[in-house]
């Protein structure tokens, strides 16, 4: 992996990311993502998806945006979109829409090959955070929001780990153009992370550089 500058080239075309609108801080995402340099846009619809450099699947209830996603005809085109080689991040929710297995029978994605234990804190009481070091990430620890957040139990041959908890479990991974994360970047100020997919979408490099 290679190095990605701090901010965003002012000579680079702004890569059009959008934030899937269903569930989740949507608001949040879209602001980080203009602080990173990108034109952000909130997506409802499947046409919507066209022409994206990029994605964002923000946090809510899973199965409740899944069966949404569905029913719009949003999640085959999120399908398409992955197909096609496009960038796709996931947090919380989006993690487990984006993976191959979440343990029971509700509307996915399917393209991340990780296996993903729903609600793996507990309840929303037990909601934490806490200082994550993440690969690649420089500028010291990530401080990672988790809100009924899930964990991933497995990870196929093709995905790399980014970060995992003092426990071994792990709660942030890329595989090729997919990001997931099992926590909240959007609500630290933090835009390390909204850099890095920036960056992505934008097919130059792909590693953190406070």
């Amino acid at each position: 992996m290679v190095t990605v500058a701090g901010s965003t080239s002012a000579h680079a075309a702004r890569p059009r990311i959008g934030v899937l609108a269903i569930q989740g801080d949507v608001a949040e995402h879209l602001a980080a993502l203009t602080r990173c340099g990108a034109e952000a846009v909130p997506v409802r619809r499947a046409a919507e998806i066209d022409g994206l450099d990029g994605i964002i699947l923000p946090g809510g209830e899973s199965t409740a945006i899944g069966l949404i996603a569905r029913e719009d005809g949003v999640l085959d085109a999120l399908r398409r979109y992955v197909d096609q080689g496009g960038a796709v991040w996931g947090t919380c929710a989006g993690l487990i829409l984006l993976a191959r297995d979440a343990g029971h029978s509700q509307p996915l994605i399917g393209a991340l090959d990780v296996t993903v234990e729903r609600n793996a804190f507990g309840p929303q009481v037990f909601s934490f955070e806490t200082d994550l070091d993440i690969v690649g990430v420089t500028g010291g620890p990530f401080r990672a929001v988790f809100i009924r957040a899930p964990a991933i139990s497995a990870v196929g041959p093709g995905v790399d780990v980014l970060a995992a908890l003092d426990d071994g479990r792990v709660v942030a991974v890329r595989q090729g153009r997919l990001l997931a994360t099992a926590f909240h970047p959007e609500l630290t100020g933090d835009d390390r992370l909204h850099r890095w997919f920036v960056e992505l979408c934008g097919k130059r490099s792909s590693v953190v550089h406070a």
